[in-house]
């Protein structure tokens, strides 16, 4: 294969790896591909089989080396955990809701359903804790 195409197929893989969601995997075979490439430009002919193996060769090395160091950088800003947590949050009662009920609840600016799993009854617009999050639900407990 000719210089140019080695170093358009890298080209190619670049593009297509910036439009994926971010694996960081074609990179690398973006890598192998503007080496060999690179090789063929400086005058170092391989062969078809050679260069194919150089390319593989050069990608899964690559591949094996960087990729685990490039995904940490890129991924250390991401929270570890699904969801903020809102345990121990404080929500607003839309409603009464009595012992073990089911009722609706304010939290952040949105309305949660909401389960009572303390000993008394909530009173509308009242102050009650976060105690879990199931789902959609909190399960609350008066203050």
């Amino acid at each position: 294969m000719i210089w140019w195409g080695w170093l358009i197929a890298g080209l190619v893989l670049f593009i297509l790896e910036a439009m994926s969601a971010g694996g960081f995997y074609l990179v690398f075979f973006g890598v192998g591909a503007v080496i060999v490439g690179l090789l063929s430009l400086f005058g170092i002919q391989l062969g078809l089989t050679l260069e194919a193996l150089v390319f593989l060769g050069t990608s899964l090395i690559a591949l094996a080396l960087f990729r685990k160091p490039l995904l940490a950088h890129f991924q250390k800003g991401i929270p570890t955990h699904k969801v903020d947590s809102l345990v121990g949050q404080t929500a607003e009662a839309l409603e009464d809701i009595p012992v073990d009920g089911i009722g609706k609840a304010e939290l952040r600016g949105t309305a949660w359903n909401a389960h009572n799993i303390g000993s008394l009854p909530i009173a509308r617009a009242s102050r009650c804790k976060v105690e879990k999050v199931d789902g959609l639900t909190l399960h609350l407990r008066g203050q």
